[in-house]
């Protein structure tokens, strides 16, 4: 499976993931031991079988398109590749997504749930899938405060369902995707994101990956699994008809909280161009 050049690869595409640097994930990637989309593609590989990925981030009242593209076009690869993938997520985006794709619901919080609702709710998801892998894409992470915030610094609680329990409490890998500290994973660099202007989570994982774009970051995955299983999964990666599907069920870019067919303030055709270079990469 690994290649002599895989972790050459890895390190082009950890630069070419944060080049961009639009909310400073240069300075989290300097924090990171090189090679880190290798190792978590490496443990995503090994491990397809019935992967749990976790995506979706409150926006307005909705939810934003950067994390559900991304989780959608991991979902597909390792379906392709035999397994029996899941998105865990919580309404409104499991509304949307439950029609298409095999889902597991996060609950949203009651006013009263007692702390231990949490743990019983990840529990139950865990003992229903028993899960291979768990892979958060943008998925907001606890604070040390105890509280989930948006890049704004808002407190979001109200709004987000938990999956940092399942992360912490499984017995399998965990890989997490993240673009500006806020998300699960973030706490394995705690004292970088100290530094950025963010409430930083503090949620572990055993492998995090960084991108501009948390979408980008499942790119660099698929292009490993592509590369390693001998097909070339990144010509399957459509995120337009992504966007447009999400947006149609009230996803909005979460940078300018508008229906568009943008992540992060980005047009599509970023992406796009993205995915290109990844190609090229991999060639």
């Amino acid at each position: 499976m690994i290649q002599q050049d895989d972790l050459q690869l890895s390190e082009k595409i950890e630069d070419l993931l944060v080049a961009r640097n639009l909310r400073g994930m240069q300075s989290v990637q300097m924090a990171l031991a090189a090679g880190y989309y290798l190792r978590g593609a490496s443990l995503i590989y090994q491990n397809y079988q019935r992967a749990l990925i976790g995506t979706g981030f409150p926006v307005a009242g909705s939810f934003e398109t950067d994390g559900p593209v991304g989780a959608i076009a991991l979902y597909e690869a390792l379906e392709t590749l035999g397994g029996e993938p899941a998105l865990a997520c919580a309404p409104p985006l499991l509304n949307a997504l439950s029609s298409r794709y095999r889902t597991q619901a996060l609950s949203l919080p009651s006013p009263g749930d007692p702390p231990e609702h949490r743990t019983a709710e990840a529990q139950r998801i865990l003992d229903t899938m028993k899960p291979t892998v768990i892979i958060a894409i943008e998925r907001p992470g606890l604070s040390a405060s105890g509280k989930y915030y948006n890049m704004r610094r808002e407190d979001i609680s109200a709004s987000c369902a938990c999956f940092d329990e399942c992360v912490q409490r499984a017995d399998c890998p965990s890989v997490a995707i993240g673009d500006g500290g806020n998300e699960i994973g973030m706490g394995n660099v705690r004292e970088t994101i100290a530094r950025l202007d963010i409430e930083a989570s503090t949620t572990h994982c055993d492998e995090l990956l960084v991108a501009d774009v948390s979408n980008w970051g499942a790119y660099g995955i698929i292009a490993f699994l592509g590369r390693w299983s001998g097909r070339d999964l990144l010509a399957k990666v459509d995120p337009v008809k992504s966007l447009e599907f999400l947006s149609g069920h009230g996803g909005v870019d979460g940078v300018t909280r508008e229906a568009t067919l943008s992540e992060d303030g980005l047009p599509a055709s970023e992406g796009l161009k993205l995915i290109e270079e990844l190609k090229r990469l991999c060639a």
